[in-house]
């Protein structure tokens, strides 16, 4: 899925429409496209039912009988059958020619064939596979199917730009998706990514509905998604292990239902530990939720803060993130801690609810906050903290914003940031913050 587009902030925004999560906070940028993303836990069939079904999808059943047809013979200088051979074995198999070219790409990439000196023959790969070389085999399969996405897979130029988006999208919604709102959600990533003008975006959205059934027609041919009773897009078995198994390849975090099981029943104090750790994901945290009163919960999590590291901190936050208003109580109750009153008046206003306004120092003491957390964080979790833009401005302002982790956060800047610039900003900080500090003991 490497070569499709992922806008971040629109992909979150339609999984939490579709999936009715709590909403996200509004993003004034679009994402890095590199940016890991949380998705929800899935059930996954058992290995050997995977494995059972393999066969019987219509792209893979289609590449077994083509390759016994085609026993050995030439092929052209491109590595396909000749026009002849081509055309006799769409008629035999009822495929176009390009549904037959993909069933040829597989069977030859996944081993089923094997072309040699311009001659095509069995390949080396056994009709007799364990269940594990089976998914193996179907993993090989679906990444040929999506790295065609590039070459005009499904003839939509737009559904193949945003292939990878449209699958993790109905990845995360296990009812299932409408055509319509696939159809929606495409074309406001194209608009993102691609800024098209009006009259395009007109031409597209005339168009998509028809261009994307046909898509949907081949994804299904490739035994990735289906229809469900209710006339909505879902994954198939073998489509939800195949897109998690890529986005996991791609850095993303996409848990099964076992794997966040275990920490549903975990105290507030131990699910913040695990996440310091990096021994659970965020990914844990809404399985957390579902088994708590959000005040209840709120109010575990914010005594925690309160006399905690600014690594425990970060991670209350990242909880405290899924809560909406219900939690106000608690949140609003920490106003009165002195190392908790920033981040609860940002929850607050966030929410639209009344709150204290926070000024420039307190922005301040918040971005210190957030690069301390640094120091005990590891593993997922530190990778969900991005340091402000403008650093050096920053580290300038940190010795007089009395944070009590700021030596140890320009001391770190000094040793590890790789601009100069910082670095050496940080380091003359760090002078005037011991200087304070000095001072404030005399």
């Amino acid at each position: 899925m490497a070569n499709n587009v992922f806008d971040l902030a629109e992909l979150r925004k339609l999984i939490d429409e579709q999936a009715a999560v709590p909403p996200r906070q509004a993003e004034a940028a679009p994402a890095d496209e590199h940016e890991a993303l949380t998705f929800p836990p899935v059930l996954l069939a058992s290995d050997a039912e995977l494995a059972r079904a393999v066969p019987a999808v219509p792209l893979v059943a289609d590449a077994i009988r083509l390759t016994a047809w085609t026993g050995e013979r030439a092929v052209g200088p491109d590595g396909h059958l000749g026009e002849s051979d081509a055309a006799a074995a769409a008629a035999r198999f009822g495929l176009s020619a390009a549904r037959l070219r993909l069933v040829w790409i597989v069977a030859v990439n996944t081993g089923l064939l094997r072309i040699t000196a311009g001659r095509v023959a069995r390949g080396p790969l056994s009709m007799q596979l364990t269940v594990e070389a089976t998914l193996e085999f179907w993993d090989g399969v679906v990444m040929d199917v999506l790295d065609r996405a590039d070459e005009g897979l499904t003839g939509s130029a737009v559904v193949d730009g945003h292939l990878a988006e449209m699958l993790a999208t109905i990845y995360s919604v296990r009812s299932g998706v409408a055509t319509a709102n696939l159809a929606r959600g495409i074309l406001q990533s194209h608009e993102v990514a691609c800024a098209p003008g009006a009259a395009e975006m007109r031409r597209l959205a005339a168009a998509l509905p028809a261009e994307l059934l046909e898509a949907l027609s081949l994804l299904t041919y490739c035994g990735l998604v289906e229809q469900t009773p209710a006339g909505r897009t879902a994954l198939t078995p073998l489509g939800v292990w195949a897109v998690r198994r890529d986005l996991l390849r791609e850095g993303h975090d996409a848990p099964t239902a076992e794997e966040v099981e275990v920490f549903a029943d975990l105290s507030a104090a131990e699910l913040v530990e695990a996440l310091v750790k990096g021994t659970a994901t965020q990914s844990a945290v809404a399985g957390w939720l579902e088994r708590r009163p959000p005040e209840s919960a709120a109010r575990d999590l914010v005594a925690i803060a309160a006399t905690g590291t600014a690594g425990q901190r970060g991670a209350v936050g990242a909880i405290l993130e899924e809560l909406g208003p219900e939690a106000e109580a608690p949140v609003r109750e920490a106003l009165d801690e002195p190392l908790l009153r920033r981040y609860a008046a940002s929850w607050l206003h966030i929410r639209d609810l009344p709150a204290p306004s926070l000024g420039p120092e307190d922005h301040t003491w918040l971005a210190v906050d957030s690069l301390a957390a640094l120091l005990h964080l590891s593993g997922p979790a530190a990778a969900r903290l991005d340091p402000p833009e403008d650093l050096v401005k920053l580290v300038a302002e940190m010795p007089a914003v009395g944070h009590p982790d700021t030596i140890a956060v320009l001391d770190l800047l000094a040793r590890r940031h790789d601009d100069e610039s910082v670095a050496k900003a940080a380091r003359k900080a760090a002078m005037k913050a011991r200087s304070l500090q000095h001072t404030k003991l005399g």
